[in-house]
């Protein structure tokens, strides 16, 4: 049984000249669909969605003559559902379904003597159908071929890699006022209270592993209730993220420094309409994030700011915790995305899954940069109308990129190691997209960007003498002298 994903055209008459494409699934064991409009033809569309149409009799003779009929799934095989349109005329049959679509499943030899189209098609889009374009429409089948390559993916790779960029300089701008403080008593104390920062260790990593593991398995078996958690929490830590990205940038402007005094504390007034618009800015996207034509705007924005955060604040203290973090979620990643088809019961991996939202979920996880498909295809009008890259396929590799940052920083070596890992990077998230175009299916990102990273981090250390320093780490013991 193969599924195939097509379009069906529909147009109104000459009081609504409105058209409109909708999402189909088909069989092309069964029949063969056009690839363009050119090639297609229109016939007029017959709503029979009050029939499951497993008899003859339930029809009025002549009613489906030459004419796309649309009716119910159920009580019957769509081969006997085709064998009665046809013998009525029919010369297209649509089935709606209520539930999701799935694979249509007949033998191939069954339909040896079947000539008409069919198609399954969601029943909220005939009803959508009859609301846009009226009782009179015109439709046909066609199924475009899918592009080799997505503009949108370059769009992805330029949020990736600066992402990882400024938040590894970020990162390091940060090491170096750690250090300016160790060298300055006055200023230490200072700094103390301004730092944010948390320390993985070997064991927090391999916990925090453990925790992501848990967290995906329970997603997968309580999603419908777990998903609201997840936009909550993602609410909170975006509009906190944003605030200290975009308050850092406030920080470097001289002006509009007035304060006020509030329960014994100065603070700025600027920071104060900053925090409002940033809580503004996640309480606009939850109330809005199924609106496709603009929310994925606002939840990339927020997004980068929680990625940036995220590396900025998460300290790797070495090259072995990187080691053990990377090569754990590389793991992860294979596991849950290539493993687990062969556990659960529908053969798809959890993964997926969890990402495309269990059992056609309308609500999605907020955890993916994602940016709309700019090549029209069936697969972008059924299931696939964005191009998606998950947060951690940006955070993790970008903890060593930080690492290799605030590393340059501690040894003086003009940035050597944080320009290697992020040009690795870059060749990791190129490598990604080569496949994905070869492979046609998603693939797990760190199976690629983990390796490039790692691998070219050692080659550096190693070049430069320097793989037992950088695989411990710099101690902040040492005399620094800006």
């Amino acid at each position: 049984v193969t599924a195939d994903e097509g379009i069906l055209h529909a147009s109104g008459s000459v009081l609504r000249p409105i058209t409109k494409d909708y999402c189909i699934i088909y069989n092309s064991n069964w029949i063969s669909l056009p690839k363009s409009l050119e090639n297609a033809t229109f016939r007029t569309l017959e709503n029979l969605t009050s029939t499951v149409l497993c008899s003859s009799s339930q029809v009025p003779p002549g009613l489906m003559k030459d004419k796309a009929v649309v009716v119910m799934r159920g009580n019957c095989t769509f081969l006997e559902k085709a064998r009665i349109a046809q013998s009525l005329g029919a010369q297209m049959l649509l089935i709606a379904s209520k539930t999701r679509l799935s694979p249509l499943s007949d033998n191939k030899t069954d339909f040896e003597d079947v000539t008409l189209p069919v198609a399954l098609i969601r029943y909220n889009d005939v009803v959508d159908m009859q609301l846009m374009l009226g009782n009179e429409i015109n439709v046909t089948l066609y199924s475009p071929p899918l592009p080799e390559f997505d503009c949108s993916m370059v769009v992805i790779f330029l949020i990736a890699v600066f992402t990882v960029a400024l938040g590894g300089y970020w990162s390091g701008v940060s090491e170096l006022e750690n250090l300016k403080a160790v060298a300055s008593p006055g200023e230490r104390e200072t700094r103390r209270k301004k730092e944010e920062n948390v320390t993985f260790t070997p064991v927090t990593v391999i916990l925090f592993v453990v925790i992501c593991c848990v967290m995906l398995v329970l997603l997968y078996f309580f999603y419908k209730w777990l998903v609201y958690v997840i936009i909550s929490v993602f609410c909170l830590a975006s509009a906190m993220s944003l605030y200290n990205c975009l308050a850092a940038l406030i920080g470097e402007i001289p002006f509009g420094q007035c304060r006020i005094t509030c329960c014994n504390k100065n603070i700025e007034v600027r920071l104060i309409f900053l925090a409002v618009f940033c809580i503004a800015a996640a309480v606009v996207w939850a109330v809005f994030r199924n609106e496709d034509r603009w929310a994925w705007i606002l939840q990339d924005i927020l997004g980068v700011a929680f990625c940036l955060n995220f590396i900025k604040t998460l300290k790797m203290p070495n090259f072995k915790s990187c080691v053990i973090l990377l090569g754990l979620l590389l793991l992860y990643d294979v596991f849950f995305v290539f493993i687990t088809p062969f556990i659960t019961k529908n053969g798809a991996s959890i993964m997926v899954e969890v990402a495309a939202g269990p059992f056609g979920n309308s609500e999605k996880l907020p955890v993916v940069i994602r940016v709309p498909r700019l090549e029209y295809s069936a697969s972008t009008l059924c299931d696939m109308p964005f191009s998606l890259l998950g947060f951690g396929d940006i955070i993790v590799p970008g903890l060593l990129v930080a690492y290799c940052r605030r590393f340059d920083v501690q040894t003086r070596s003009s940035s050597v190691y944080y320009i290697s890992c992020t040009i690795a990077y870059a060749i990791g998230m190129v490598l990604t997209f080569i496949v994905l175009a070869l492979m046609k299916m998603g693939q797990p990102a760190l199976l690629y960007l983990v390796p490039c990273t790692l691998i070219t981090s050692s080659l550096v250390a190693w070049r430069r003498k320097e793989m037992k320093k950088f695989w411990k780490g710099s101690s902040y013991q040492v005399s620094w002298r800006p």
